[in-house]
Protein backbone atom coordinates (compact mmCIF):
# COMPACT_ATOMS: atom_id res chain seq x y z
CA UNK A 1 0.00 0.00 0.00
CA UNK A 2 1.01 3.62 -0.80
CA UNK A 3 0.98 7.08 -0.31
CA UNK A 4 0.81 9.28 -2.68
CA UNK A 5 2.97 13.14 -2.51
CA UNK A 6 1.88 16.07 -4.76
CA UNK A 7 3.98 19.19 -5.00
CA UNK A 8 2.27 21.93 -7.04
CA UNK A 9 5.31 24.14 -8.10
CA UNK A 10 4.84 27.27 -10.20
CA UNK A 11 7.05 25.41 -13.21
CA UNK A 12 6.09 21.82 -12.67
CA UNK A 13 3.76 19.17 -10.69
CA UNK A 14 5.57 16.24 -9.22
CA UNK A 15 4.17 13.03 -7.66
CA UNK A 16 5.61 10.83 -5.58
CA UNK A 17 4.59 7.30 -3.75
CA UNK A 18 5.94 6.06 -1.02
CA UNK A 19 5.19 2.71 0.96
CA UNK A 20 2.70 3.15 3.46
CA UNK A 21 5.09 0.72 5.85
CA UNK A 22 8.60 1.94 5.67
CA UNK A 23 8.42 5.18 4.00
CA UNK A 24 10.19 4.17 1.11
CA UNK A 25 10.21 5.87 -2.27
CA UNK A 26 8.92 4.18 -4.96
CA UNK A 27 9.43 6.76 -7.62
CA UNK A 28 8.84 10.59 -8.88
CA UNK A 29 7.42 12.04 -12.18
CA UNK A 30 7.02 15.32 -13.36
CA UNK A 31 4.27 17.34 -15.36
CA UNK A 32 4.64 18.65 -17.87
CA UNK A 33 8.04 17.59 -19.32
CA UNK A 34 8.55 21.24 -20.30
CA UNK A 35 8.13 23.91 -17.79
CA UNK A 36 4.71 25.60 -16.84
CA UNK A 37 4.22 29.13 -18.08
CA UNK A 38 3.19 31.99 -16.40
CA UNK A 39 0.76 35.15 -17.68
CA UNK A 40 2.55 38.36 -17.48
CA UNK A 41 0.21 41.11 -18.26
CA UNK A 42 2.47 43.54 -17.00
CA UNK A 43 5.91 44.03 -16.03
CA UNK A 44 5.81 42.08 -12.13
CA UNK A 45 3.12 40.37 -12.71
CA UNK A 46 3.02 36.58 -12.47
CA UNK A 47 -0.40 33.99 -12.77
CA UNK A 48 -0.94 30.79 -13.80
CA UNK A 49 -4.84 29.14 -13.99
CA UNK A 50 -5.20 26.84 -10.98
CA UNK A 51 -6.70 24.22 -13.57
CA UNK A 52 -3.93 23.43 -15.30
CA UNK A 53 -2.00 22.84 -12.29
CA UNK A 54 -4.85 20.28 -11.74
CA UNK A 55 -4.83 18.56 -15.27
CA UNK A 56 -0.96 18.28 -14.93
CA UNK A 57 -2.17 16.38 -11.34
CA UNK A 58 -4.21 14.04 -12.93
CA UNK A 59 -1.72 13.72 -15.56
CA UNK A 60 0.86 12.84 -13.29
CA UNK A 61 -1.08 10.69 -11.21
CA UNK A 62 -2.08 8.90 -14.23
CA UNK A 63 1.35 8.54 -15.29
CA UNK A 64 2.90 7.24 -11.77
CA UNK A 65 0.53 4.20 -11.45
CA UNK A 66 0.80 3.25 -15.03
CA UNK A 67 4.64 3.52 -14.51
CA UNK A 68 4.67 1.56 -11.13
CA UNK A 69 1.85 -1.04 -11.86
CA UNK A 70 -0.14 0.61 -9.22
CA UNK A 71 -3.84 0.54 -9.04
CA UNK A 72 -6.24 3.18 -7.14
CA UNK A 73 -7.29 1.13 -4.52
CA UNK A 74 -3.41 0.30 -3.33
CA UNK A 75 -3.39 4.51 -2.52
CA UNK A 76 -4.36 5.06 1.13
CA UNK A 77 -3.60 8.91 1.72
CA UNK A 78 -2.83 11.99 -0.17
CA UNK A 79 -0.16 14.58 0.70
CA UNK A 80 0.37 18.12 -1.21
CA UNK A 81 2.85 20.68 -0.91
CA UNK A 82 2.20 23.47 -2.87
CA UNK A 83 4.11 27.17 -3.88
CA UNK A 84 3.73 29.77 -1.37
CA UNK A 85 1.98 33.13 -1.34
CA UNK A 86 -0.95 32.74 -3.95
CA UNK A 87 -4.57 33.50 -4.06
CA UNK A 88 -7.04 31.61 -6.02
CA UNK A 89 -10.80 33.14 -6.00
CA UNK A 90 -13.54 30.75 -6.78
CA UNK A 91 -17.90 31.59 -6.99
CA UNK A 92 -20.39 29.48 -4.89
CA UNK A 93 -20.37 26.77 -7.93
CA UNK A 94 -15.99 26.71 -6.86
CA UNK A 95 -14.85 27.70 -10.21
CA UNK A 96 -11.90 30.09 -9.95
CA UNK A 97 -12.84 34.21 -11.05
CA UNK A 98 -9.49 34.72 -12.59
CA UNK A 99 -6.22 33.26 -12.97
CA UNK A 100 -4.10 32.79 -9.70
CA UNK A 101 -2.11 35.42 -8.33
CA UNK A 102 1.13 33.56 -7.87
CA UNK A 103 4.23 34.24 -5.25
CA UNK A 104 6.23 36.11 -7.72
CA UNK A 105 4.00 38.44 -8.67
CA UNK A 106 4.52 41.93 -7.19
CA UNK A 107 1.32 43.98 -7.46
CA UNK A 108 0.69 44.19 -4.15
CA UNK A 109 3.85 45.27 -2.67
CA UNK A 110 2.51 49.00 -1.78
CA UNK A 111 -0.79 47.99 -0.90
CA UNK A 112 0.87 45.94 2.06
CA UNK A 113 3.84 48.49 2.69
CA UNK A 114 1.06 51.00 3.04
CA UNK A 115 -0.63 48.59 5.86
CA UNK A 116 2.74 48.44 7.63
CA UNK A 117 2.99 51.90 7.53
CA UNK A 118 -0.74 52.40 9.03
CA UNK A 119 -1.01 49.64 11.16
CA UNK A 120 2.35 50.14 12.43
CA UNK A 121 5.33 47.67 12.28
CA UNK A 122 4.79 46.75 16.60
CA UNK A 123 1.71 45.63 16.45
CA UNK A 124 2.33 44.16 12.93
CA UNK A 125 5.26 42.17 14.77
CA UNK A 126 3.26 41.06 17.62
CA UNK A 127 0.43 40.16 16.40
CA UNK A 128 0.73 38.49 12.40
CA UNK A 129 4.63 37.84 13.15
CA UNK A 130 5.56 40.03 9.34
CA UNK A 131 5.07 42.89 7.57
CA UNK A 132 1.76 41.94 5.60
CA UNK A 133 3.62 42.69 2.33
CA UNK A 134 3.26 41.49 -1.04
CA UNK A 135 0.94 38.02 0.73
CA UNK A 136 -2.11 36.62 -0.24
CA UNK A 137 -3.70 39.19 1.83
CA UNK A 138 -2.37 41.79 0.16
CA UNK A 139 -3.20 40.09 -2.92
CA UNK A 140 -6.91 40.07 -2.79
CA UNK A 141 -7.13 43.74 -1.54
CA UNK A 142 -5.56 43.84 -4.39
CA UNK A 143 -8.31 42.32 -6.13
CA UNK A 144 -10.99 44.16 -4.50
CA UNK A 145 -9.22 47.52 -5.21
CA UNK A 146 -9.02 46.74 -9.06
CA UNK A 147 -11.50 44.24 -9.78
CA UNK A 148 -14.68 45.13 -8.01
CA UNK A 149 -17.04 43.33 -9.88
CA UNK A 150 -14.42 40.35 -9.22
CA UNK A 151 -14.50 41.00 -5.70
CA UNK A 152 -18.24 40.80 -5.46
CA UNK A 153 -18.97 37.01 -6.94
CA UNK A 154 -15.96 35.66 -4.38
CA UNK A 155 -17.42 32.79 -2.27
CA UNK A 156 -14.31 31.83 -0.96
CA UNK A 157 -10.14 32.40 -1.68
CA UNK A 158 -7.89 29.84 -1.55
CA UNK A 159 -4.46 29.29 -1.64
CA UNK A 160 -3.30 26.74 -4.65
CA UNK A 161 -2.79 23.59 -2.16
CA UNK A 162 -6.20 24.41 -0.68
CA UNK A 163 -7.97 24.20 -4.54
CA UNK A 164 -6.07 21.42 -5.53
CA UNK A 165 -7.62 19.78 -2.37
CA UNK A 166 -10.71 21.00 -3.06
CA UNK A 167 -10.69 19.22 -6.97
CA UNK A 168 -10.44 15.90 -5.42
CA UNK A 169 -13.31 16.28 -2.70
CA UNK A 170 -15.05 19.21 -3.29
CA UNK A 171 -14.79 20.49 -0.38
CA UNK A 172 -12.99 23.98 0.87
CA UNK A 173 -11.09 24.71 3.70
CA UNK A 174 -7.65 25.37 4.38
CA UNK A 175 -4.84 25.35 7.30
CA UNK A 176 -3.52 27.32 10.56
CA UNK A 177 -0.20 27.32 8.50
CA UNK A 178 -1.36 28.34 4.82
CA UNK A 179 -3.46 31.22 6.68
CA UNK A 180 0.13 32.20 8.47
CA UNK A 181 1.84 32.31 5.04
CA UNK A 182 -0.66 34.23 3.51
CA UNK A 183 -0.34 37.06 7.03
CA UNK A 184 -4.08 35.89 7.46
CA UNK A 185 -3.52 34.60 11.26
CA UNK A 186 -2.76 36.51 14.33
CA UNK A 187 -0.70 35.02 16.62
CA UNK A 188 -1.75 37.28 19.91
CA UNK A 189 -5.39 36.10 19.67
CA UNK A 190 -5.12 32.57 18.49
CA UNK A 191 -7.38 33.53 15.61
CA UNK A 192 -7.62 34.75 11.95
CA UNK A 193 -6.03 38.49 11.15
CA UNK A 194 -9.10 40.46 11.58
CA UNK A 195 -7.31 43.29 12.58
CA UNK A 196 -5.84 43.09 8.74
CA UNK A 197 -9.38 41.86 7.52
CA UNK A 198 -10.93 45.22 8.45
CA UNK A 199 -8.58 47.20 7.37
CA UNK A 200 -8.30 46.01 4.02
CA UNK A 201 -12.08 45.78 4.30
CA UNK A 202 -12.24 42.21 3.40
CA UNK A 203 -14.88 40.23 4.52
CA UNK A 204 -14.13 37.07 6.73
CA UNK A 205 -16.76 35.14 5.36
CA UNK A 206 -14.17 34.56 2.43
CA UNK A 207 -11.98 32.70 4.69
CA UNK A 208 -12.51 29.24 4.47
CA UNK A 209 -12.74 26.69 7.02
CA UNK A 210 -9.91 25.51 9.36
CA UNK A 211 -8.69 22.35 9.31
CA UNK A 212 -5.76 20.29 10.78
CA UNK A 213 -2.68 20.23 8.80
CA UNK A 214 -2.07 16.36 9.94
CA UNK A 215 -5.29 14.46 9.97
CA UNK A 216 -8.01 13.62 7.50
CA UNK A 217 -8.88 16.63 5.80
CA UNK A 218 -11.13 15.90 3.17
CA UNK A 219 -11.70 12.36 1.04
CA UNK A 220 -11.89 12.24 -2.65
CA UNK A 221 -15.29 11.98 -4.17
CA UNK A 222 -16.97 10.56 -7.62
CA UNK A 223 -15.75 13.52 -9.45
CA UNK A 224 -12.42 13.63 -8.09
CA UNK A 225 -11.84 10.47 -8.85
CA UNK A 226 -13.17 10.40 -12.27
CA UNK A 227 -10.92 13.13 -13.34
CA UNK A 228 -7.72 12.20 -11.23
CA UNK A 229 -7.66 8.14 -10.72
CA UNK A 230 -7.75 8.07 -7.05
CA UNK A 231 -10.49 5.90 -5.63
CA UNK A 232 -13.49 8.00 -4.09
CA UNK A 233 -13.21 7.57 -0.30
CA UNK A 234 -9.23 8.13 -0.18
CA UNK A 235 -8.51 10.64 2.42
CA UNK A 236 -6.19 13.73 1.76
CA UNK A 237 -4.18 13.69 5.08
CA UNK A 238 -1.52 16.47 5.11
CA UNK A 239 -1.40 19.81 3.12
CA UNK A 240 1.51 22.36 3.40
CA UNK A 241 3.61 25.36 1.60
CA UNK A 242 6.85 24.46 -0.22
CA UNK A 243 9.29 25.68 2.55
CA UNK A 244 7.33 24.50 5.40
CA UNK A 245 6.82 21.19 3.12
CA UNK A 246 10.90 21.05 3.10
CA UNK A 247 11.15 21.24 6.23
CA UNK A 248 8.76 17.89 7.10
CA UNK A 249 11.12 16.49 4.08
CA UNK A 250 13.86 16.44 6.29
CA UNK A 251 12.46 15.58 9.55
CA UNK A 252 12.57 19.34 10.76
CA UNK A 253 10.52 20.23 13.61
CA UNK A 254 11.55 21.79 16.62
CA UNK A 255 13.51 24.39 17.74
CA UNK A 256 17.03 24.56 16.45
CA UNK A 257 16.50 22.00 13.77
CA UNK A 258 17.02 24.20 10.52
CA UNK A 259 16.04 22.77 6.78
CA UNK A 260 18.68 24.30 3.46
CA UNK A 261 17.38 24.83 0.17
CA UNK A 262 20.09 25.40 -2.23
CA UNK A 263 18.26 26.10 -5.77
CA UNK A 264 17.72 29.05 -7.87
CA UNK A 265 17.77 31.48 -4.90
CA UNK A 266 18.49 30.07 -1.46
CA UNK A 267 16.66 29.35 2.53
CA UNK A 268 17.41 29.16 5.71
CA UNK A 269 14.14 28.20 7.54
CA UNK A 270 14.74 27.91 10.88
CA UNK A 271 12.32 26.32 13.49
CA UNK A 272 11.61 28.07 17.04
CA UNK A 273 9.07 27.98 19.61
CA UNK A 274 8.96 31.96 20.42
CA UNK A 275 7.23 34.59 18.81
CA UNK A 276 9.66 36.80 19.33
CA UNK A 277 10.54 38.69 16.36
CA UNK A 278 13.27 41.17 15.32
CA UNK A 279 13.83 41.09 11.93
CA UNK A 280 10.41 41.36 10.42
CA UNK A 281 12.21 43.36 7.31
CA UNK A 282 14.69 40.59 6.53
CA UNK A 283 13.07 37.32 7.69
CA UNK A 284 9.60 36.25 7.37
CA UNK A 285 7.92 34.48 10.31
CA UNK A 286 4.90 31.22 10.04
CA UNK A 287 3.23 28.97 11.27
CA UNK A 288 4.67 25.43 11.19
CA UNK A 289 3.08 22.48 10.29
CA UNK A 290 3.27 21.47 13.99
CA UNK A 291 2.15 24.43 15.32
CA UNK A 292 -0.75 24.49 17.54
CA UNK A 293 -2.79 27.57 18.88
CA UNK A 294 -3.04 25.99 22.11
CA UNK A 295 -0.66 22.88 23.00
CA UNK A 296 2.65 24.41 21.18
CA UNK A 297 4.44 26.83 19.77
CA UNK A 298 6.76 26.26 16.46
CA UNK A 299 7.74 28.77 14.46
CA UNK A 300 9.24 28.76 10.86
CA UNK A 301 11.57 31.81 10.47
CA UNK A 302 12.44 31.66 6.93
CA UNK A 303 15.03 33.75 5.15
CA UNK A 304 15.44 33.43 1.21
CA UNK A 305 18.91 34.54 -0.55
CA UNK A 306 17.39 35.75 -3.91
CA UNK A 307 20.49 35.33 -5.28
CA UNK A 308 22.04 31.87 -5.13
CA UNK A 309 22.06 29.62 -7.58
CA UNK A 310 21.10 31.25 -10.39
CA UNK A 311 24.79 32.73 -9.96
CA UNK A 312 26.14 29.50 -10.70
CA UNK A 313 23.95 29.02 -13.63
CA UNK A 314 25.09 31.86 -15.25
CA UNK A 315 28.84 31.96 -15.20
CA UNK A 316 27.72 27.97 -16.73
CA UNK A 317 25.94 29.55 -19.83
CA UNK A 318 28.20 32.55 -19.95
CA UNK A 319 31.59 30.74 -19.70
CA UNK A 320 33.47 28.48 -21.98
CA UNK A 321 32.84 25.54 -19.88
CA UNK A 322 30.04 22.54 -20.70
CA UNK A 323 28.91 21.04 -17.19
CA UNK A 324 28.92 22.17 -13.33
CA UNK A 325 31.28 19.36 -13.12
CA UNK A 326 34.43 21.20 -14.76
CA UNK A 327 33.36 24.58 -13.34
CA UNK A 328 33.52 22.68 -9.79
CA UNK A 329 36.79 20.99 -10.88
CA UNK A 330 38.29 24.49 -12.16
CA UNK A 331 37.16 25.88 -8.52
CA UNK A 332 38.75 23.16 -6.69
CA UNK A 333 42.26 23.82 -8.57
CA UNK A 334 41.68 27.75 -6.74
CA UNK A 335 43.12 28.59 -2.86
CA UNK A 336 40.43 29.38 -0.15
CA UNK A 337 39.39 32.85 -0.99
CA UNK A 338 39.98 32.95 -4.71
CA UNK A 339 43.24 34.60 -4.39
CA UNK A 340 41.63 37.78 -3.11
CA UNK A 341 38.74 37.82 -6.24
CA UNK A 342 34.92 38.48 -4.73
CA UNK A 343 32.02 38.12 -6.22
CA UNK A 344 28.48 39.69 -4.97
CA UNK A 345 25.72 36.64 -6.06
CA UNK A 346 22.81 39.64 -5.55
CA UNK A 347 21.95 40.09 -9.00
CA UNK A 348 18.00 38.13 -9.23
CA UNK A 349 16.74 41.50 -8.10
CA UNK A 350 15.99 43.06 -4.80
CA UNK A 351 17.07 40.95 -1.63
CA UNK A 352 14.65 41.01 1.50
CA UNK A 353 17.50 39.93 4.16
CA UNK A 354 19.64 43.16 2.75
CA UNK A 355 16.14 45.40 3.16
CA UNK A 356 14.87 45.15 -0.41
CA UNK A 357 18.06 46.76 -1.81
CA UNK A 358 19.12 45.42 -5.37
CA UNK A 359 22.91 45.29 -5.54
CA UNK A 360 23.34 43.15 -8.96
CA UNK A 361 26.40 41.14 -9.03
CA UNK A 362 29.51 42.51 -8.33
CA UNK A 363 32.50 41.06 -9.02
CA UNK A 364 35.68 42.76 -7.73
CA UNK A 365 39.51 42.91 -7.56
CA UNK A 366 40.39 40.35 -10.44
CA UNK A 367 43.81 40.99 -11.91
CA UNK A 368 43.84 40.26 -15.45
CA UNK A 369 47.58 38.99 -15.07
CA UNK A 370 46.60 36.53 -13.12
CA UNK A 371 43.20 35.63 -12.81
CA UNK A 372 41.06 32.64 -14.72
CA UNK A 373 38.05 31.68 -14.87
CA UNK A 374 38.48 29.15 -12.16
CA UNK A 375 38.50 32.21 -9.89
CA UNK A 376 35.45 33.13 -10.92
CA UNK A 377 34.17 29.74 -10.65
CA UNK A 378 35.33 29.70 -6.77
CA UNK A 379 34.84 32.94 -5.98
CA UNK A 380 31.02 32.32 -7.35
CA UNK A 381 30.51 29.32 -4.88
CA UNK A 382 32.33 30.86 -2.29
CA UNK A 383 30.06 34.50 -2.39
CA UNK A 384 26.60 32.28 -2.37
CA UNK A 385 28.32 30.14 0.90
CA UNK A 386 29.01 33.90 1.83
CA UNK A 387 25.38 35.03 1.43
CA UNK A 388 24.18 32.28 3.13
CA UNK A 389 26.46 32.81 6.62
CA UNK A 390 25.46 36.46 6.08
CA UNK A 391 21.58 35.12 6.32
CA UNK A 392 22.76 32.71 9.56
CA UNK A 393 24.00 35.93 11.42
CA UNK A 394 20.51 37.40 10.68
CA UNK A 395 18.71 34.74 11.91
CA UNK A 396 21.21 34.75 15.04
CA UNK A 397 19.87 38.35 15.49
CA UNK A 398 16.93 36.80 15.43
CA UNK A 399 17.11 34.52 18.20
CA UNK A 400 17.92 31.42 16.12
CA UNK A 401 20.72 28.70 17.34
CA UNK A 402 20.69 26.14 15.16
CA UNK A 403 21.50 22.83 16.53
CA UNK A 404 21.10 20.76 13.40
CA UNK A 405 21.06 21.48 9.63
CA UNK A 406 19.78 19.71 7.23
CA UNK A 407 19.42 20.09 3.31
CA UNK A 408 18.02 18.11 0.57
CA UNK A 409 20.83 16.67 -2.20
CA UNK A 410 20.57 19.06 -5.16
CA UNK A 411 21.89 22.14 -6.97
CA UNK A 412 24.19 23.75 -4.72
CA UNK A 413 24.63 21.02 -1.41
CA UNK A 414 26.65 18.97 -4.01
CA UNK A 415 29.43 21.21 -3.96
CA UNK A 416 31.91 20.39 -1.71
CA UNK A 417 33.29 23.54 -1.63
CA UNK A 418 29.99 25.40 -1.00
CA UNK A 419 28.62 23.01 2.01
CA UNK A 420 32.13 22.75 3.59
CA UNK A 421 32.00 27.13 3.42
CA UNK A 422 28.78 27.28 4.94
CA UNK A 423 29.69 24.29 7.13
CA UNK A 424 32.99 26.02 8.44
CA UNK A 425 32.30 29.30 8.92
CA UNK A 426 28.67 28.56 10.96
CA UNK A 427 30.27 25.73 12.76
CA UNK A 428 28.01 22.98 12.51
CA UNK A 429 27.42 20.23 10.67
CA UNK A 430 25.57 20.10 7.30
CA UNK A 431 23.33 16.90 7.03
CA UNK A 432 22.49 16.03 3.05
CA UNK A 433 19.62 13.91 2.89
CA UNK A 434 18.02 12.24 -1.12
CA UNK A 435 14.70 13.63 -0.80
CA UNK A 436 12.44 15.93 -2.28
CA UNK A 437 8.84 18.18 -1.78
CA UNK A 438 6.34 15.27 -3.59
CA UNK A 439 8.80 12.25 -1.58
CA UNK A 440 8.17 14.84 1.94
CA UNK A 441 4.23 15.38 1.14
CA UNK A 442 3.73 11.85 0.39
CA UNK A 443 5.79 10.57 3.78
CA UNK A 444 3.47 13.18 5.97
CA UNK A 445 0.53 11.86 4.38
CA UNK A 446 1.56 9.12 7.28
CA UNK A 447 0.90 11.54 9.81
CA UNK A 448 -1.87 11.40 10.38
CA UNK A 449 -1.36 8.80 12.81
CA UNK A 450 1.14 11.60 15.42
CA UNK A 451 3.91 9.24 15.06
CA UNK A 452 6.79 11.66 14.58
CA UNK A 453 9.42 9.67 15.59
CA UNK A 454 9.17 6.84 13.11
CA UNK A 455 9.11 9.52 10.46
CA UNK A 456 12.08 10.43 11.23
CA UNK A 457 13.57 7.34 11.35
CA UNK A 458 12.07 6.93 7.74
CA UNK A 459 13.94 9.39 6.93
CA UNK A 460 17.59 8.74 8.49
CA UNK A 461 16.70 4.99 7.44
CA UNK A 462 16.12 5.40 3.58
CA UNK A 463 17.92 9.07 2.88
CA UNK A 464 20.62 10.17 4.41
CA UNK A 465 23.79 10.81 1.88
CA UNK A 466 26.77 12.24 3.52
CA UNK A 467 27.59 15.09 6.31
CA UNK A 468 29.61 17.76 5.67
CA UNK A 469 31.53 18.72 8.86
CA UNK A 470 32.91 22.21 9.36
CA UNK A 471 37.16 22.04 9.60
CA UNK A 472 39.20 22.62 12.53
CA UNK A 473 41.37 25.54 10.52
CA UNK A 474 38.97 28.22 9.95
CA UNK A 475 41.05 30.84 9.58
CA UNK A 476 41.18 31.18 5.82
CA UNK A 477 37.89 30.74 5.09
CA UNK A 478 37.07 33.32 7.87
CA UNK A 479 39.48 35.92 6.38
CA UNK A 480 37.91 35.47 3.09
CA UNK A 481 34.67 36.17 4.27
CA UNK A 482 36.12 39.07 6.22
CA UNK A 483 37.01 40.22 2.46
CA UNK A 484 33.87 39.28 0.70
CA UNK A 485 31.96 40.99 3.51
CA UNK A 486 33.80 44.70 3.32
CA UNK A 487 33.14 44.59 -0.59
CA UNK A 488 29.36 43.48 0.41
CA UNK A 489 29.41 46.62 2.87
CA UNK A 490 30.95 49.21 0.90
CA UNK A 491 28.49 48.35 -1.78
CA UNK A 492 25.36 48.23 0.69
CA UNK A 493 26.52 51.90 1.83
CA UNK A 494 26.19 53.23 -1.76
CA UNK A 495 23.44 52.38 -2.66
Amino acid sequence: MYYLGLDIGSSSIKAALVEEATGRSLGVVQEPKQEMGMYAQKNGWAEQNPEDWWIHCCNAIKRIKKEYHISKTQIKGIGISYQMHGLVVVDHNGVPLRKSIIWCDSRAVNIGNKAFEDLGEEKCASQLLNSPANFTASKLKWVKDNEPNTYQNIYKFMLPGDFIAYKFSNTINTTLSGLSEGILWNFKENDIANMLLDYYGIDRALVPDITETFGVQSVVDKKGEEESGIASGTPIYYRAGDQPNNAVSLNVFNPGEVAATGGTSGVFYAITDNLSVKENARVNNFAHVNHHREKETRIGKLLCINGAGIQYRWLLNNLAVNSYDEMNLMASEVRVGSDGVCLIPFGNGAERMLNNKELGTRIVNVNLNNHHKGHLCRAALEGIAFSFVYGMEILKSDGIRAKVIRAGNDNLFRSEIFATTVATLIDQEIEIYNTTGAIGAARAAGLHNGDLESFGKSIMNNDHVMTFLPLRDKSPYQKAYKNWKYELELILNNV
